[in-house]
């Protein structure tokens, strides 16, 4: 048995799937260039059948991202087989996933299909995918709810069929680590060729347990895991790639197996999907939370500063947490600037630098010291913007406990400055409807939240809000920063109105 085991990241597959999640072609290719940095031997870029937008993003990201196996998620109609493979195919190494629900709820209630029909399907579907690409896999979806006599004859007679990954999926998170573990040495014993294929398994953390199961599952001899960056996924999110992968490395002893992952460029691939997709980490959280490395008891901190192993098993240094002593003000240069950004692991144009460097300096006269964090928050918000039809160029605002909240806003449209005025419930409400009224669309404010990004009375805010067009579903997502939290609601909002336009005109982003 190989002691290497095989990340099959699905975050801008299942992880997308989060309520309100929702990623553009630009988003996605971004998170799966850093994926790709990051080690994963496969992206899960979506699902192409669900949408125009999102074959286009598995289709752009199968030409652009190199190095790396792209798959394509499929049901196992031809129709769906057909569409993931268009998708993939100009991938250097193709992959179709392809599944079909084996439990007896999912043929009952949801295919209403005999069991032999389900077996027919997945042998069909594994055949059709095979015709194209050598690289198959086929999920037996709620597999760990399934009849395992049942579960055991249809993946025997998709790895007949040609399929190269046999993936086991705890789909709705119901199993528990030492059943999980017998579950996958019984298909293993069972199974007539399953020596010939990679063994998959996907676990949910419905009941907390996703991160425990997959290891379970890889000491009885899975060796693929499925997961998402920050857990990310369908209602309690899946396995935590970065948690897997730091369990395995931290417990080598234990488990005696390696990944391809470059554990380095774990937390800024972290912090990348927590902006892109809106979802804040919880401090707490293991390996990428910014709690996970802070030491607030004094017989703690004691412990660390006399040798750091006492009260930490993980250096914050290896999953990419920086600490540098160099510090960036207001009479800093480009120099300096630009270094302290390849430092942190960017790489920007001369375009980009140049737009970051002015945030900088603007912020930098109103800010004595700017941290990493700071940069960070810059660079975030000006190298992911869609093109902007309308920018910020003034914000006034009135407001008190005895006057009505009134904002005044200019934005530029081109050379063009528009100026409108407006009152509202608060401050926020005023500047929403002062924005509305120069753009012309009609927008609900679906969701608003701040997060402080530095400590400090003059700290560094971020505004994440989510809007949508009138009474449309559609959800937009903006963020902004600034030291003013107004100002910050503003840049998100304009943020967001920017993002509906630019998909309006251009449907398949």
């Amino acid at each position: 048995m190989s002691n290497r085991v095989y990340i099959f990241d699905t975050t801008l597959r299942d992880g997308e799937q989060s309520p309100g999640v929702s990623l553009n072609v630009k988003e996605k290719l971004e998170i799966a260039r850093q994926l790709a940095r990051l080690g994963v031997d496969i992206i899960e870029a979506g699902f192409p059948i669900t949408s125009p937008g999102d074959f286009e993003a598995v289709k752009t990201i199968a030409r652009e991202v190199r190095g790396v196996t792209v798959a394509g998620l499929a049901r196992t109609n031809f129709t769906d087989i057909d569409k993931a493979w268009e998708a993939v195919r100009h991938a250097d190494q193709p992959r179709i996933h392809t599944f079909i629900a084996t439990s007896d709820i999912h043929l009952k209630h949801k295919l209403r299909l005999s069991r032999d029909q389900v077996v027919e399907a997945a042998v069909a579907g594994v055949k059709r995918a095979k015709s194209y690409t050598r690289d198959v896999e086929f999920s037996a979806e709620d597999a760990s709810r399934s009849d395992p006599d049942f579960l055991c004859r249809v993946l025997e007679a998709a790895i007949e069929a040609g399929a190269t990954t046999i993936n086991v999926p705890d789909t709705v998170g119901y199993a528990t680590p030492d059943e999980f573990a017998e579950f996958i040495k019984y298909i293993m014993n069972r199974v007539k060729g399953i020596e010939k294929v990679v063994l998959s398994v996907h676990c949910h953390d419905d009941l907390g347990m996703a991160v425990a199961n997959s290891l379970a599952a890889i000491l009885a001899g899975a060796r693929q895991v499925e997961g998402a960056i920050n857990g990310i996924g369908e209602r309690a999110g899946n396995a935590s790639i970065e948690e897997i992968v730091m369990a395995l490395y931290t417990r080598r002893d234990r488990y005696g197996l390696e990944t391809g992952i470059n554990t380095e460029e774990i937390y800024r691939t972290s912090k990348l999907v927590s902006k892109l997709t809106g979802m804040d980490i919880q401090p707490n959280k293991a390996v990428v939370g910014k709690n996970a490395f802070a030491h607030e008891s004094g017989i703690h901190q004691d412990g660390v500063l006399k040798e750091r192993t006492t009260y930490e098993i993980m250096n914050p240094t290896m999953v990419g947490i920086a600490h540098s002593n160099l510090v960036l003000g207001k009479h800093s240069g480009r120099h300096a600037f630009r270094s302290r950004l390849v430092e942190l692991g960017y790489s920007l144009s001369e375009d980009e630098l140049n737009k970051a460097f002015a945030r900088f300096k603007d912020l930098a006269d109103r800010k004595k010291e700017i941290t990493d964090q700071d940069l960070e928050a810059i660079v975030e918000n000006e190298i992911r913007k869609v093109p902007a039809t309308y920018e910020l160029s003034y914000l006034h605002i009135s407001s008190g406990t005895t006057v009505v909240p009134t904002a005044t806003v200019g934005l530029t449209r081109g050379e063009e400055l528009l100026e409108e005025a407006a009152c509202g419930n608060g401050p926020v409400d005023a500047i929403c409807k002062a924005v509305d009224k120069i753009t012309g669309y009609s927008c609900r404010l679906v969701s608003w939240g701040i997060n402080a990004i530095t400590g400090g009375k003059d700290a560094l805010g971020e505004v994440t809000l989510r809007i949508a067009e009138n009474n449309k579903e559609r959800l937009y997502m903006g963020r902004g920063i600034s030291t003013d939290i107004l100002e910050a609601s503003a840049r998100a909002y304009i943020n967001a109105v920017n993002k509906m336009i630019y998909e309006q005109k251009n449907p398949d982003m």
